[in-house]
């Protein structure tokens, strides 16, 4: 099939869209479960809290695509189809919600201890001490870290290719596979995905200097 220049970027920027929405979704839907497993991994009670480090051990130590691979192969041997979508945004949800829970856990640690002080001799119970005074301090002090996961995001849903969700890379082998122009494709893909994650990683270390200034 005959390609021009233009026809690859098109398309590979149609496909872009597929991995931006992905990354998105992940990112919101595993930063809500990631402020469930935070709570969990705070707490003092051990019921609570084991079953939180175990889920966050066992996602961070085992490899995306193995998980990625679990949610697709597998749930339909229990009898739940899911289509690419679904395990693509399962898995990286499921990831995602480890290593941002990790991520704010770091930040509420940071928090001085007078802060907790302050807001008990005002009287404040657990959930509003938490709402009102720490979760805030600890998510300014975790910007730059989660804007930087936001990148690896970004990137690893090139991994979701392989069960067939047709986002960037997917798009790319494809468009090789038609046209046999490896480095342009293949470039082409690569300065998307650079321009996707450059900007983040650009504002991740202003607000990683920014922090620095402030201290």
């Amino acid at each position: 099939m005959d390609f021009t220049v233009w026809d690859i970027v098109r398309n590979l920027l149609l496909a872009a869209r597929w991995t931006v929405l992905l990354s998105l979704a992940a990112f919101v839907n595993g930063g809500i479960a990631g402020l469930i497993i935070l709570q969990l991994r705070i707490s003092r009670r051990g019921w609570l809290n084991r079953p939180a480090r175990l889920y966050i051990a066992l996602f961070q130590g085992t490899p995306l695509l193995m998980q990625l691979f679990l949610v697709f192969f597998g749930l339909p041997l229990l009898g739940i189809r899911v289509e690419a979508w679904t395990a693509a945004m399962t898995g990286l949800t499921l990831c995602a919600s480890a290593f941002l829970a990790e991520i704010w856990r770091g930040g509420v640690e940071a928090v001085p201890k007078g802060q907790w002080e302050a807001g008990r001799c005002l009287g404040l119970r657990y959930i509003p001490l938490m709402r009102y005074v720490i979760l805030p301090q600890a998510f300014r002090i975790a910007q730059a870290p989660t804007v930087g996961f936001m990148v690896q995001m970004i990137k690893s849903t090139a991994v979701t290719s392989i069960i067939g969700f047709g986002e960037l890379l997917r798009a790319s082998n494809a468009i090789n596979n038609a046209t046999f122009e490896p480095f342009l494709v293949y470039g082409v893909g690569a300065m998307i995905y650079f321009a996707l994650c450059f900007p983040l990683t650009r504002y991740a270390k202003y607000l990683e200097d920014r922090r620095a200034c402030q201290s």
